[in-house]
């Protein structure tokens, strides 16, 4: 496979609640290697977005595509999609590791257990492999020391860098981030942003929703602008943030600034 394969393609993607159309037609595609960050106001669809490329929501009609694979959807009766083979759905996300806003550790679990869980019971990963799989990211992500510790015990900063090192036990071919340092302290925002920089500098493939916009201009090989369901600007994160050309566009990075 190429270096400029893709790894993800959305086309033509809608997503309603009921009379609320969230996504009106995004497309948008990843090529492998690619660190996309998807920005915008509240309630413009980016974690939407984000959540109809793993099948968190189904979308209400278009097309999500993985590393070629596209995910075969069916009508559900009530102008909606859903998927058709639950199978091939659940192999896809094996292939998408996804990073919350909140974390979502299992908090009965401590680190290391929450990292091996999906290898070992998901992916039948013998054990023993997974644990030393486990211990080499946790080293990365600087959680060696709260292997054995549980989430309750661990800051924000700390829980996230453990969701980072959970989402890439299952060797992911996309990673995907919704928001990863919103509900963080601010003082704790910095240890995330370097873990996910040091994996953008890897050539890990990522699609990073944030508001954190001089990260996202440091990181990002494209930058999305997403505005009322659709995308209203996108292109390098030098055009984007330094030549805005939508007025929409240049009012969202005055007001951030």
């Amino acid at each position: 496979m190429s270096d400029t394969a893709q790894a993800i393609e959305v086309r033509d993607l809608h997503k309603r609640f009921g009379p609320l159309e969230v996504l009106k037609g995004v497309s948008l595609t990843a090529k492998q290697g690619d660190v996309i960050a998807i920005i915008g106001g509240s309630g413009s669809g980016k974690s939407t977005l984000l959540r109809c490329i793993n099948m968190l929501e189904l979308p209400s009609a278009g097309s999500v595509t993985v590393h070629g694979e596209t995910i075969e959807m069916k009508t559900d009766g009530h102008g909606g999609l859903i998927p058709s083979n639950r199978r091939q759905v659940q192999r896809i996300r094996t292939r998408l590791g996804m990073v919350f806003q909140s974390f979502n550790l299992w908090q009965h679990m401590t680190v290391l257990q929450n990292v091996i869980e999906v290898p070992v019971h998901v992916l039948k990963q013998p054990r023993d492999e997974a644990i030393a799989v486990a211990e080499t990211l946790l080293k990365r992500v600087g959680l060696y020391e709260k292997r054995d510790a549980y989430p309750a015990f661990m800051s924000g900063g700390q829980q996230q860098r453990a969701a980072i090192a959970r989402a890439l036990a299952i060797q992911p071919l996309v990673m995907l981030f919704d928001e990863p340092t919103s509900a963080l302290d601010p003082e704790l925002v910095g240890e995330v942003l370097s873990v996910i920089g040091d994996l953008a500098r890897e050539k890990r493939t990522m699609i990073l929703v944030t508001h954190e916009m001089k990260f996202a201009r440091q990181v990002a090989s494209h930058v999305v602008f997403l505005h009322g369901g659709v995308i209203e600007e996108q292109g390098p994160p030098q055009a984007i943030f330094e030549d805005p050309k939508s007025e929409r566009l240049k009012k969202f990075i005055s007001s951030i600034h």
